[in-house]
This record gives structure tokens, sequence and C-alpha cells, in this order.
């Protein structure tokens, strides 16, 4: 199943996505659907639907419970960044403010002028997860989705901790969808990724390279707090990422950023100055 948030007149809807038709859903967002225990059984749909090429979408989940991120999770990006491969997951957190939708303009703020790129598979949470094993932690996936979690490596590197420069209001789009997928063909095949630059390929991977996969970092994550339905993981970057390059690389006003993960969906994302 596909499943987006998307702008209506009178605020958002999510909607359930069957071939080129969006039919809506009596919840406002794709984050308020995955609060209902049985939202696999009970789509509760209405006789609303869109033609999906004119869909207005929203961040998929406008006010997850908590975003946790993941650094240093795909062997070339660490070796790319000058690192030494972790034996634990690096995390850090965003902030709902940072998220955008799946074409929603990012603004780069006159704060920063090293906005960087980093196309990411992301893992939306279905089901409360606490202290779970990876077992559980499998069946608590609702599913996929796409993210750039673009970051300003200037406000990042001013310190040790990196929360500073990954969560600048308004530059993380995630979406378009919400896809259910089965976990561990994800996890043993893998999904394509690439994120390109007014049409230049700066990124590709795979992600069954990732160090953590999607359900360990469950598991991990629900042992130091409680997960729940609509909580967002991003797993981290493949290598590629501007700040690397020689010479280094960063967005600037009019680039047009497009994120992928196959199967799952696109971000299309033009930057502007602000």
């Amino acid at each position: 199943m596909r499943f987006a948030t998307i702008r209506v007149p009178s605020g958002t809807k999510a909607v359930l996505i069957e071939g080129d038709i969006a039919t809506e859903l009596e919840y406002s967002s794709v984050g308020e659907l995955l609060s209902n225990p049985s939202w696999e059984s009970e789509l509760k749909a209405t006789k609303v639907v869109h033609n999906v090429d004119g869909l207005d979408y929203a961040t998929l989940i406008p006010s997850p419970s908590k975003v946790i991120c993941v650094g240093h999770n795909y062997k070339n990006h660490i070796k790319e960044m000058g690192r030494e491969l972790p034996t634990h997951p690096t995390l850090f957190a965003k902030f709902a403010e940072a998220l955008i939708g799946a074409k929603d303009t990012i603004y780069l703020s006159s704060e920063s002028s090293m906005y960087d790129w980093e196309a990411e598979l992301g893992v939306i949470i279905g089901k409360t997860a606490r202290s779970c094993s990876e077992r559980e932690a499998r069946d608590s996936i609702a599913g996929f989705t796409v993210i750039n979690d673009v970051t300003a490596r200037d406000w990042q590197n001013r310190t040790l901790q990196w929360l500073q420069g990954k969560t600048f209001e308004g530059s993380t789009p995630v979406g378009p969808n919400l896809v259910t997928m089965d976990v561990d063909k994800v996890i043993e095949e893998g999904l394509g990724l690439s994120c390109e630059v007014n049409g230049e390929e700066m990124q590709r991977a795979v992600t069954s390279d990732l160090l953590f996969n999607p359900v360990f970092l469950v598991s991990y994550i629900s042992k130091i707090l409680t997960l729940r339905p609509g909580d967002v993981i991003a797993t981290g970057t493949p290598g590629g990422v501007g700040h690397a390059r020689n010479p280094q690389r960063y967005l600037k006003d009019g680039d047009i950023l497009v994120t992928r993960v196959e199967g799952v969906g696109e971000l299309r994302n033009i930057c502007k100055s602000a």
C-alpha cells in the first residue's frame, strides 16, 4: 500500500494512492492514520478522490513525536569523511519544524553558506516499540519513505554535537509516500538510492550496504526511548556528499535537488536563498 499526506483547502488529509488515483481517508495525515492501532484494516476512505499528478504533498508526517537520524551508516560515506567504521550507531535528532514536503522549496538561510545534500531511506514506525527484539522491531515498521537530510555543514562542524547543523527550519524534505514493503526483502536485497543536483548524479548506492539495517536500528533505538506510530528514522546517507568533494560543493539558489529511492518515490525540491 501507498499513502501520502496532501494539502487541501481545509488543511491536510491522508490519502491512499492506487495507481493514478488518491482517495482521501478520514485522517488529517499519515501520522494520524498510524495512530489507529488497526490502521491496516480500518482505512476509513471517503468519496473524495484526486489525480496523483495534481497532488500538493505536505511533509509525510507533519507532527512526529520524534525524528531520529543515523550518521556514519554507509561504508563509502564513512571512508570519504575520513573516519573509522563505528561499532554502534551514531544518533542525532531533528525537530518537526525542519520537515517539508516532497515538492516544497528548500529555503537556504543566509546564516549558512554550506548547505549539503544527504539522500536517505526513511523508516516510519507503525506500532509502539519499547526495548524490543529485532523480531518485534520488524513488526513495528509501517513502511518506508524518502528523505534528504540537507545539512548546514558550517553549523554542524561548530561543535562535536551535530544537531545545530541538522535541523534548520524548512530544510528536510520527507515523502512523498509511505510505502508498505517486505522488510526482510528490503534488508536483504536493498533498494537503489540516488541524489541529483541540476540533473548531475551526486550519490548512488543500494540500501543493503547499510552497516546498521532498519530492523536493528528500531530495536537499538527502542532500548533508549519508546518509538511511537508516526516516528521517523532517517537511516543515513552514502558517499557523494558535497562537503567531501574536491573542490567542495554546496547547494545554491536555484539548484534543483532530486532524491530517489527505488520503489518508494522521488523528492524534487528547488533551493532558494532566504
